[in-house]
């Protein structure tokens, strides 16, 4: 059997820790056949979520390894999830939050789908009950759109509840907040996806993390994401069309106003002044896909500067 590893980032979660490790304990011991590894990420928590964590694995449960990581400030849950699958040595990589909205009992129902074959498996709160205005309408309008414009047919791409087979994370590096979208970074790679509903409940302590700031983070993420997938190592592809479009209708403006002079008296300084911003503009364009080509190639070639920074890893069991 596949050794899985879980990861989990914990962001002033003390209140709710003892009891997700319990629970996530229970399931992992109850997983006949596997080696399992708990890798929980610190994002910088300031209340006491490190020291808990340190007293949690102090007795690590038998064929369960724990690996605690403590990050220097808060990064955020792509940084701290990148961290977890960089540290992560088993065969199948499972990351959730670790709030109780996701629960660590639905854990098999992932292995079982990868282990009938697929490369992802995304979770799908499929009966949400957070508040509809601030969350609910938000996210699905995001995901409608993300489906829309990357052709990964999924419910949800927001939740962190997910599986993957360790390959398919191996060449994806993450930035920003992009951890919700994976799924369409892996479906370009040929990954083999499918989705399953999960539970959705309530924190029953502490408050989220989340604002309504994370809202217009998530649109625009779809948007990046949406270039990327499409033109990102081809930038100039689309800002070259709409730049030689402006340009274009720049010229033909030009044109039309020179022409136009030549045959009346009329006034042309004001209009011709915008023909050539228009067309300017379309220059401008042109020169920045050309900017973001040599970019692109750089990046390629760059040796991977790390989106964390830790202070501490320690290792038990």
């Amino acid at each position: 059997m596949s050794k899985v590893s879980i990861v989990v980032p914990f962001y002033n979660e003390a209140g709710i820790l003892p009891r997700f490790h319990n629970e996530m304990v229970q399931v992992l011991t109850s997983l006949d056949q596997r080696e399992c590894e708990l890798i929980y990420i610190n994002d910088g928590s300031k209340d006491q979520t490190w020291s808990i964590l340190q007293s949690l694995a102090e007795q690590p449960p038998p064929g369960i390894t724990i690996v605690l990581v403590d990050f220097r400030k808060n990064y955020g849950q792509t940084a701290a999830l990148q961290a977890g699958f960089d540290l992560a040595t088993g065969d199948v990589i499972v990351a959730m939050d670790g709030d109780m909205q996701h629960l660590p009992a639905e854990i098999p129902q992932f292995l079982a789908k990868i282990d009938e074959g697929y490369d992802l498996v995304s979770g799908w709160r499929a009966n949400r009950i957070d508040n509809y205005w601030l969350r609910r309408l938000p996210s699905m309008l995001a995901n409608r759109m993300m489906a829309k414009l990357s052709g990964v047919s999924l419910h949800d791409f927001g939740t962190t509840f997910k599986a993957y087979r360790r390959e398919v994370l191996h060449e994806i590096n993450l930035y920003g907040e992009l951890h919700r979208f994976i799924p369409v970074l892996a479906a370009e790679r040929g990954a083999k996806i499918c989705e399953i509903p999960i539970t959705n409940v309530l924190r029953s302590t502490g408050h989220s993390n989340y604002g309504i700031s994370r809202t217009f983070r998530v649109f625009f993420d779809v948007w990046t994401l949406a270039f990327l997938s499409r033109f990102g190592t081809r930038p100039m592809h689309v800002l070259g069309l709409i730049g030689v479009g402006f340009m274009g209708i720049g010229a033909l403006l030009i044109l039309t106003i020179i022409v136009d002079y030549l045959l009346s008296t009329s006034d042309f300084r004001g209009t011709l002044q915008i023909a050539i911003m228009i067309f300017l503009f379309g220059s401008q364009l042109v020169a920045t896909g050309l900017v973001l080509e040599m970019l692109v190639r750089v990046g390629h070639e760059a040796t991977g500067k790390k989106i964390y920074a830790i202070r501490t890893i320690s290792k038990s069991g």
